[in-house]
């Protein structure tokens, strides 16, 4: 009986008025919402003027951390959409946030078992770091008697999806996590799988985050979504209610959720992972309020209920 009330609680959209007229502020994910690879999304950009037109505040969520804000500002702007910096919030900036919002101690260091999003976050913050890209070619030859040193005054590791992900980076991180009294271990998601190219799926941040939780016994703090971080974060920072924002994603597991922790609307896109056999399958226990294909449906909904 609960499988069957489960899944009659997702709702086609119909009427998109309705729904944009009752929030004031949406939250998209981007990869699989706005683009698809370097592929901008049939109809976004005309979209985003309409909401934005209706006096909508626009906030772009990613739990993607090889990149900073800065540079997903590049990246909206190489796809002709007009989005200013301070409406993007990667999982990187949400790790150098969190770090900030702590009071991380200014004479500690963070390792940092990523890519250059997070580097750049935690400079931008003024927080110390090492590791990242440059430690992925450096090997560790276990040789009778090696010792291997690590930096006494690393009181974090921040873990994301890395490329260049190794035993040295495991080592060290597991080191640090384990020996430094008070070391924070911080994961900018737990993402099973990731799409680095549109031909498949790649193991996600999940799997770095699973090799260092495996090693230390530790569990993370984590960062992304669906953790409710950002969304306590984006509703400080701008004074938005939680009731009054809509959170538009095509994961159930992280976009989903997020919205509903944080007391949120949520919108499923199927132009992203998830399809409608999957949300309407029986071992789905997430429900959006409302699945729509793509959010231009805003636009063709909202036109057939003028």
């Amino acid at each position: 009986m609960e499988t069957l009330k489960a899944r009659a609680s997702a709702q086609p959209l119909q009427d998109a008025d309705d729904l944009i007229n009752s929030v004031e502020t949406f939250i998209f994910d981007c990869d699989g919402v706005i683009w698809k690879g370097d592929s901008l999304i049939d109809g976004v950009p005309e979209t985003l003027d309409m909401l934005r037109s209706k006096g909508k505040r626009l906030v772009f969520v990613t739990n993607n951390s090889t990149k900073s804000r800065k540079q997903y500002g590049k990246k909206f702007e190489t796809l002709g959409l007009n989005v200013n910096e301070e409406e993007i919030f990667a999982s990187s900036f949400a790790a150098a946030a969190y770090l900030k919002s702590i009071d991380f101690p200014k004479d500690k260091k963070v390792y940092v078992i990523g890519e250059d999003g997070i580097l750049k976050e935690l400079e931008l913050a003024g927080i110390q770091y090492l590791g990242g890209p440059e430690d992925g070619g450096k090997k560790i030859e276990l040789k009778p008697g090696f010792y291997m040193e690590h930096d006494e005054d690393v009181g974090a590791v921040v873990v994301g999806f890395d490329r260049y992900f190794n035993y040295y980076k495991v080592q060290y991180g597991t080191l640090c996590i384990r020996e430094n009294p008070g070391c924070l271990f911080i994961a900018t998601n737990r993402d099973a799988v990731t799409h680095l190219t549109d031909a498949q799926e790649w193991a996600g941040g999940g799997s770095m985050v699973g090799a260092i939780s495996g090693s230390t016994q530790r569990e993370p703090v984590v960062v992304g979504k669906p953790s409710t971080f950002m969304m306590d974060y984006l509703s400080n920072k701008f004074g938005i209610q939680k009731s009054q924002i809509c959170m538009v994603g095509d994961r159930l597991d992280t976009d989903i959720l997020f919205g509903q922790n944080g007391g949120c609307k949520t919108l499923l896109v199927l132009s992203g992972v998830t399809s409608l056999s999957m949300l309407q399958g029986p071992d789905n226990k997430i429900q959006p309020d409302f699945y729509t294909n793509k959010i231009s449906d805003f636009l063709s909904l909202k036109a057939a209920t003028v």
